[in-house]
Parts: C-alpha cells; sequence; structure tokens
C-alpha cells in the first residue's frame, strides 16, 4: 500500500504536548522577584538596606504597580524583605539560613533569649509607666543622657549593646524602687539579646539599630511627658518587636 502522504499535506510533524499559557510565559512578577532575589543575594542590595520606591521599580522593569506589589509580597513571605510603615521596604536583617551559622553556643543560647524577652515584656512595661510617675528632673536627664549616647554610638557605626542597656536600666532607676534597680542590675548586659549572638548579622545591622533607637525614644518621650499609659505601651511594643525576631531566628534554626 503507497503510504506517502496525500498530495498538498506534506509530512505530519510531532507537536509534542500542548504548553498552557503560564507555562510558555513566566509571570510578570516572577522576573521581578527573580532579578530582586539576586540582587539581595548577591549582596547588591545589602541586608538592612532600603529597595527602590515602587515608582523606581515600575521604571526599572516596566510592569505596573499591581505586578510591583505581587512581587514584594511574595519576598515577603519568603523572608527576604519586609516593610516598614510610611518608610518602605527593606532588605532583611537576616536572610533565611543566616541562622545556621551561629556557634553551636549561639543557637543554644536562643531559648533563653527568648525567656528573658518574654520576661521583660511585663517587668520593663510596669518599669516603664513607673519611671514616668516618679521620674525626678535628674533621672529625667539620665534616661535622655543614655538614648543620646546610644544614638550617637549607631550613627557612628560602634558597638551599643552597653548604651542599650544602659537606657534600661536608667528606667529602672527612674522607678525609684529598689527590686526594679537590682533585678536590671543582676541581669547585666546579657539582658539586650545581641549580645548573645554577635554572629548575627542583624546584630550590625544599621537600619536595625536606627529602628532601636526609634523605639528608645518614644519611650523617652513618653517618660518625659509624664505619661505612664504611653511609656507603657512603648516599652511593651519594642520588646515584643525584639520577641517576633528572635522566635523568626528560633524557627530557622530548628528548620
Amino acid at each position: 500500500m503507497d503510504k506517502s502522504p496525500v498530495k498538498g499535506e506534506g509530512p505530519m510533524k510531532s507537536e509534542g504536548p500542548i504548553k498552557s499559557e503560564g507555562q510558555r510565559k513566566p509571570r510578570l512578577a516572577e522576573t521581578v522577584i527573580e532579578a530582586l532575589r539576586a540582587d539581595i543575594i548577591g549582596g547588591r542590595l545589602p541586608l538592612g538596606a532600603q529597595l527602590p520606591t515602587e515608582p523606581g521599580l515600575i521604571e526599572r522593569f516596566g510592569v505596573s504597580r499591581t505586578v510591583i506589589r505581587e512581587a514584594l509580597a511574595e519576598l515577603r513571605a519568603a523572608g527576604l524583605v519586609h516593610a516598614l510603615q510610611g518608610k518602605g521596604v527593606f532588605v532583611a536583617d537576616d536572610l533565611p539560613g543566616q541562622a545556621m551559622r551561629l556557634s553551636v553556643e549561639e543557637q543554644r543560647s536562643i531559648p533563653k533569649t527568648l525567656e528573658m524577652l518574654e520576661f521583660r515584656v511585663a517587668f520593663e512595661s510596669e518599669a516603664a509607666a513607673l519611671a514616668a510617675q516618679r521620674r525626678n528632673a535628674a533621672q529625667d536627664y539620665e534616661i535622655r543622657h543614655a538614648h543620646d549616647v546610644m544614638a550617637d554610638l549607631v550613627a557612628e557605626k560602634t558597638a551599643a549593646t552597653r548604651a542599650d542597656f544602659d537606657f534600661h536600666l536608667a528606667i529602672a532607676r527612674a522607678t525609684n524602687n529598689s527590686f526594679y534597680i537590682d533585678a536590671m542590675q543582676s541581669f547585666g548586659a546579657s539582658a539586650i539579646p545581641r549580645a548573645k549572638l554577635p554572629n548575627l548579622a542583624s546584630s550590625r545591622s544599621e537600619t536595625y539599630l536606627n529602628q532601636v533607637v526609634e523605639e528608645h525614644g518614644r519611650i523617652a518621650d513618653a517618660i518625659s511627658g509624664q505619661d505612664a499609659e504611653a511609656a507603657r505601651k512603648a516599652m511593651r511594643l519594642h520588646i515584643e518587636n525584639s520577641q517576633q525576631r528572635y522566635r523568626a531566628i528560633a524557627r530557622s534554626v530548628r528548620s
């Protein structure tokens, strides 16, 4: 039997499996995600660095605001960036997997660090409220001075762990309650979590440390203004922010 093709039809061609539009053409957001991920992992966007604004990213990639927001949402979910309200989007202080570069001793210290922060939420929130009610002019000055010293050290990119502790100790002293003072002194600078985790990149992150300085400033303002409730809330938020951060590190270590 003649099996030659019918005249005009030409030989049959195998088309292979039909691909969906999604398989043939990557989502626009994926292109943005991969480019920004490469910038972050490659260090072109360092830890704590601010990402370009939405208009800047739109111009760079030639896509819509919706695409940029979708890409940033996925990068946040992956732990590569975080948003600060009113300021923009920043590279995370600790990229996924960084915690595994901690020493064994540092990793073992994380549960105790979380226990300390849990205690400090209650202890120091009330200390701040009492300080707002009871502080005298000299104690108000001591709190302000400790805050200014830390702000200067952070601006100079110098170690500020001791200055951080001194700020919290000054608040304990302003309670005029010896039990608060003795407790804070017994903790020493080890009460500051990053003192136990020197290999954590965010311990030296300019973005993170500036955030701590800003939080301290709000606490100092409330105490200076003798607003006990505002002081309590500002201190609670400050320490709860640390809790969230170190819980994320703990999850990274466990995984």
